[in-house]
Order: structure tokens, then C-alpha cells, then sequence
């Protein structure tokens, strides 16, 4: 198993709308990963701040690493700080988790458990994963050293795949293994 971890800083620019309708660009690029209240103050100064009086609405017109995750024009800042800290916490696993295991479909609160139970790990292929697997379980060791040799560990990666119990993921030449229980 590998793992391709990084520092990922995941921010937003938040825009002042009545300074847009206006023909005005005026906004911030705020730090996505911290608090959510953080982030809203700082989207409350930055429209305090606006050449136009009385701005009060804004719109995110720019994101970035949030490993093509689409947040959207008008986020839920919870849902955008649980991202930006889930991403630098667990990277690549976690944007793909989301992008492909419908993450957008869970409650911003459970994201990180149902990725944590998903999750399996980063591998060469399926097929290693499949004999990773066979190893943890223990059932590899119960065939005789000479059977373990004739067993057909791409058949059985493919049985894991047909079956639903498993989601395999190409990304970056890698392979991301999820459970689908």
C-alpha cells in the first residue's frame, strides 16, 4: 500500500456581489481550513470593506484545493471548512472518496466517519489489493503454501469488483480501494 499525502491548503474567494453588479470587483481569498465561524467573519469584514454601502450578500467566485471538489456560488461554510480540513487531513483518498462514493450525499457531521469506514487504502492495482486483502483476513494461510502459488488473485479482484462489496478507483496511476458497506 502506498500513500501520496500532502499539505493541501484549500481556500475561497469570496466576492462582494453588490460591488459586482456594480461593475466593481471587489473580495478576499480566505483560508478555507478552519472554523466555520472564522471564515464568516472574515466574509463580514471583507464585505465591510466594499466600495459600495450596505453590502451584505456574496458569492464564492473562485476555489482552490479542493481537489475538484465543485462547492458552489453560495456554500454552506460548514460543509466548506469540514472539506478544506478533511482534504489537508486525509488528501487525495478523501476528494476522490467524495467524488465518487457520493460524499456530497451525507450530512456535513458524518463525512469523515463514512469515509474512515469506506476507506481501504491506495494500491499498485486491484489485484494487489485483492491479495492484501486475502492476507488480512487470514484465509490465504488457510491453503496449503503449495495451493497459495495456483491462486488466481486477478479472478478473485474481479469477483470483489462484480459484487458490489468493493469500489476501485484509478487516480493519478494509483489505485483507491473503498468499501461499500
Amino acid at each position: 500500500m502506498t500513500n501520496s499525502s500532502h499539505k493541501v491548503c484549500s481556500k475561497i474567494y469570496a466576492a462582494c456581489l453588490a460591488a459586482y453588479n456594480s461593475g466593481q470587483l471587489h473580495g478576499e481569498w480566505i483560508d478555507a481550513n478552519q472554523d466555520a465561524d472564522d471564515i464568516r467573519a472574515q466574509i463580514k469584514t471583507m464585505l465591510a470593506k466594499s466600495p459600495e454601502p450596505f453590502a451584505e450578500e456574496w458569492a464564492v467566485h473562485d476555489s482552490e484545493g479542493f481537489g475538484g471538489i465543485d462547492i458552489g456560488e453560495w456554500p454552506e461554510i460548514e460543509r466548506v471548512s469540514a472539506l478544506a480540513m478533511l482534504i489537508t487531513e486525509h488528501s487525495e483518498a478523501f476528494t476522490v472518496w467524495y467524488q465518487h462514493q457520493d460524499g456530497q450525499n451525507f450530512d456535513t457531521a458524518e463525512l469523515e466517519e463514512k469515509y474512515l469506514e469506506s476507506w481501504q487504502g491506495v494500491f499498485e492495482s486491484e489485484t494487489a489489493f485483492a491479495c492484501q486483502f486475502l492476507e488480512d483476513i487470514g484465509q490465504l494461510n488457510e491453503l496449503p503454501a503449495w495451493a497459495q502459488n495456483y491462486f488466481d488473485f486477478e479472478s478473485y479482484a474481479r469477483d470483489l469488483r462484480l459484487s458490489g462489496d468493493f469500489s476501485f478507483i484509478t487516480h493519478n496511476g494509483e489505485t483507491y480501494v473503498y468499501s461499500n458497506h
